[in-house]
């Protein structure tokens, strides 16, 4: 299938602290749920998305690497790289409530409503009862019939699964139930090189502002957070507003 080409226009930035090693993101009833990442300085982090007050945060094992996560009713879930595991989180207070055995690597986290979906750095897709864990069915990712490697953080927005492509400036659109990429958004440039830092790291995290349906990416070590839309990939970068 034909798949659509974006690039962006960059609409409004919120500043965001350069020691989130962002690997998932999520923003839930005016609150911004970050899972920031690292050996030893894993954290799962809620703020007031309004003016980034933090609200809560929960520090992670030092042995555990905090990667994607998810806000599904009263809990958030969230994954660890290689540990095998995804922590359960109590939503009201981020106190531990339940640990879920996961197959291999966790990568990037979702949910539709119904089911959990997360990756592990391949080409797909696993869908797991959020009850417990149990694995339920996978699906492959493709684009024009190749499969996309290293999907990582995901966002759930209009039923399909939009996901930060590792190492690359592209966020792919995903259908869900076949797994063919439907659109692919270039953001080569969202970050200035005089914005760079030693540790600036790759492009992650994307999160719909359900409130008014804005579109929110940022990346590893990044000082903002920037609400965008996409236009054509013929026309470019645009202009910020």
């Amino acid at each position: 299938m034909a798949v659509e080409q974006f690039s962006y226009r960059v609409l409004e930035q919120k500043p965001l602290p350069r020691d989130s090693f962002v690997q998932g993101l999520q923003i839930v009833d005016g609150k911004l749920y970050l899972s920031s990442g690292l050996y030893g300085r894993s954290r799962l982090l809620r703020y007031r998305f309004a003016d980034g007050e933090l609200l809560d945060q929960r520090h992670l094992h030092p042995r555990l690497f905090a990667e994607g996560l998810t806000v599904f009713g009263d809990r958030v879930f969230q994954l660890t790289w290689r540990a095998r595991r995804m922590l359960v989180f109590t939503r009201d207070d981020l106190s531990p409530a339940a640990v879920f055995t996961l197959p291999g690597e966790g990568w990037g986290l979702t949910d539709n409503g119904r089911e959990l979906i997360y990756t592990d750095g391949s080409h797909y897709l696993h869908f797991l009862d959020p009850d417990n864990g149990r694995h339920l069915r996978s699906v492959a990712v493709t684009e024009q019939g190749r499969p996309v490697v290293h999907l990582n953080e995901l966002e759930w927005i209009d039923g399909k699964v939009w996901a930060n492509v590792w190492q690359t400036d592209r966020i792919v659109v995903i259908d869900p139930a076949s797994g063919e990429v439907s659109a692919s958004v270039d953001l080569r440039g969202l970050l200035p090189p005089a914005e760079r830092q030693p540790d600036t790291d790759v492009l992650n995290g994307i999160a719909s502002n359900p409130e008014d349906n804005s579109l929110w990416v940022t990346g590893k070590n990044w000082p903002w957070l920037y609400r965008i839309e996409l236009v054509p990939a013929t026309a470019g970068p645009a202009e910020s507003r």
